[in-house]
């Protein structure tokens, strides 16, 4: 598999249609996944890949063969999704006062929703949570570095994952309430 993308990236890096169509078969899948968790509906998610495709292609001989390709598409996407999200939305510097939810066993509840449902949760979020949610939680980019990304502070994007977590937490205990009521009758 790694020589067959080796030829697929020198392929693209020579400009082939069809080494750029292998690539793209090859990667849309799992990419798509990252971009539906920062985009708000799957249009926008798939907004991101195309464009996220774009400067692969554009940018393709800019990948040196250090570290994992799959690292250096997910990158461009990342940053493919936080370009859309500033061009979209004005970042405000607001320290959100909310207090969070206590349930005794969330742990618990998570495992009765799947995937799909939790993605659905994630985009629901407002994108300011959704996109620092997603950068610490799920990249594991520090809040320093999120702060930088989405020039704001450190204690925005920590009021922001905090907000984040305590929606995420409130509707999957709403959703979890819900179909245990439904269970019993």
């Amino acid at each position: 598999m790694a020589d067959n993308i080796e030829n697929i990236i020198e392929g693209c890096r020579r400009k082939e249609p069809n080494a750029q169509r292998e690539l793209y078969e090859t990667f849309s899948g799992k990419m798509f996944g990252v971009c539906l968790r920062y985009a708000g509906s799957y249009q926008d998610a798939e907004d991101v890949l195309h464009e996220g495709f774009l400067k692969i292609f554009e940018k393709i001989y800019q990948f040196q063969s250090r570290g994992s390709f799959e690292g250096w598409i997910r990158r461009i996407m990342v940053n493919t999704a936080l370009e859309k999200y500033r061009n979209q939305y004005k970042v405000i510097n607001i320290q959100d006062n909310i207090k969070e939810p206590e349930y005794d066993s969330f742990e618990d509840l998570t495992d009765n929703i799947t995937a799909k449902e939790l993605t659905e949760f994630i985009q629901a979020l407002s994108p300011k949570y959704r996109i620092v949610f997603n950068l610490y939680a799920i990249e594991g980019y520090s809040h320093k570095e999120i702060s930088e990304m989405l020039n704001i502070s450190e204690g925005t994007s920590k009021s922001n994952l905090s907000r984040a977590r305590a929606i995420l937490q409130d509707k999957v205990y709403k959703y979890y309430s819900r179909s245990i009521r439904v269970e019993t009758l």
